[in-house]
């Protein structure tokens, strides 16, 4: 299936729900706020007939440098289709726009399919720290989720020119 990346729009965040309960895509909501005054990129990985299948974000206001990766979600019945690795790609590439050269990103250490992905994509892991956000449950309460976070980099140089 042939797709394409592009920013994220507010107009897309209903067909999101695969991405998160009703809290997150109003925190997504919030980042699509900052994208606009450039503080953050918001990217969707979009089909032929622009649904989102892949969404995340890049902070470049958390790491002195660097572009951080956060808040990557792929659609789950397409898990393992490339759609992620086109979606760090694509927010490398963004980063690098900016004239950063360092890529970085949290994952759960209870994620270990993740973290091979990062891992495959040249992401070497540096720290580790805890994690905390407000998760909504089921029945629509929200409780405090608490992890702890592999911390990983990446160095992106500069593309070669023809």
């Amino acid at each position: 299936m042939p797709v394409s990346v592009r920013d994220l729009l507010p107009r897309d965040l209903p067909a999101c729900t695969w991405a998160g309960s009703a809290t997150h895509l109003r925190h997504v909501e919030r980042e699509l706020a900052r994208a606009a005054v450039g503080a953050v990129d918001y990217l969707a990985v979009t089909t032929p007939v622009d649904l989102p299948v892949a969404i995340g974000g890049i902070d470049y206001q958390v790491a002195e440098g660097a572009g951080t990766l956060w808040q990557l979600a792929v659609l789950p019945a397409l898990r393992s289709s490339g759609l992620g690795t086109l979606l760090i790609r694509a927010a490398e590439q963004r980063i690098r726009d900016r004239g950063l050269r360092g890529a970085e990103l949290a994952v759960e250490e209870s994620n270990p399919r993740a973290r091979a992905l990062y891992e495959r994509l040249g992401y070497v892991a540096y720290g580790r720290r805890p994690e905390a956000w407000d998760e909504e449950g089921p029945d629509g309460s929200i409780r405090r989720y608490r992890t702890v976070c592999v911390l990983m980099r990446r160095e992106l140089r500069a593309p070669a020119r023809p």
